[in-house]
């Protein structure tokens, strides 16, 4: 079961639907409820992940999973997940499911612990891209570079101390990954025992359809936290091709003045995985 993990605008979304895009495999939108529902009796772990913000993006009819974890004799919070997979799957024709949530890559024991068929695909893209590109948006750790930084650098570290207790566990380059697709997905593929289909190339046909799924997301006073619009707009580069002129936007788009500012915070990091100065 491939779990697509990273900091969050490295390129999760992007592999989630070239995977997504096999005849075989299907990937939902992002989960995040695994940790909250693990250990969790029946009631209360239906309770949780069917009122947990990202539900309503499933599709899912409360009650079918109601029904299918109540066919779950004895229980065990395990298979209660799986169940959700497997309709989520079912839902869409597919045989096989995975997961993209990129704040599980420093949640990777938690996940591994209740679903020992994990296999951690960790995308890392240049901190710097990584910085300008969520910024903007609504769930940036800040605004200056320092702490864009400071947030790139915790969560890679973190994810890479885990990887040594993980069973199954793998890095991808977001920048390979969009300069060479074919031979980073049959990597992949591989890594996940998946056999690889030239379908997941075409990937950006069906995007925008496959992220039709997303909802707007509410605060608990009722107010907007992010329209389905502004959701959808944040991937619009998912349903083209992929760019290579869009990696290493930094050496562009950055000022002299940023560019210090990130690397006197994490440029020891840029170093260790090979990123140009």
């Amino acid at each position: 079961m491939p779990f697509i993990v990273g900091v969050g605008r490295s390129g999760t979304t992007l592999l989630r639907l070239m995977l997504d895009a096999h005849p075989d495999l299907c990937i939902p939108p992002e989960t995040g409820f695994i940790p909250a529902a693990a250990g969790r009796p029946r009631n209360q772990f239906f309770k949780i992940i069917s009122q947990f913000e990202t539900w309503k993006d499933f599709d899912l009819a409360d009650d079918e999973f109601l029904t299918a974890l109540r066919c779950i004799e004895p229980f065990v919070p395990a298979d209660g997940v799986r169940a959700f997979y497997r309709l989520y799957a079912l839902r869409l024709g597919k045989s096989r499911w995975g997961d993209k949530t990129p704040g599980y890559c420093i949640q990777m024991a938690e996940v591994q612990s209740l679903l020992p068929e994990a296999h951690f695909i960790h995308i890392i893209r240049d901190g710097r891209d990584v910085a300008l590109s969520v910024r903007p948006l609504w769930f940036a750790p800040g605004k200056d570079m320092a702490s864009l930084a400071r947030d790139w650098r915790s969560r890679i570290e973190e994810a890479q101390r885990l990887s040594h207790t993980c069973r199954r566990y793998l890095e991808v380059r977001y920048e390979s990954l969009v300069a060479d697709t074919e031979k980073e997905l049959k990597r992949v593929c591989a890594f996940i025992e998946l056999e690889y289909h030239p379908q997941m190339l075409c990937y950006f046909e069906g995007a925008r359809a496959r992220l039709d799924e997303v909802k707007t997301r509410y605060r608990p006073d009722g107010t907007i936290l992010i329209s389905k619009e502004r959701r959808l707009e944040n991937q619009r580069f998912t349903s083209v091709p992929p760019e290579p002129s869009r990696t290493f936007r930094w050496k562009r788009e950055m000022i002299e003045e940023e560019k210090r500012e990130f690397e006197n915070v994490a440029g020891e990091l840029l170093d260790r995985l090979g990123y140009e100065r």
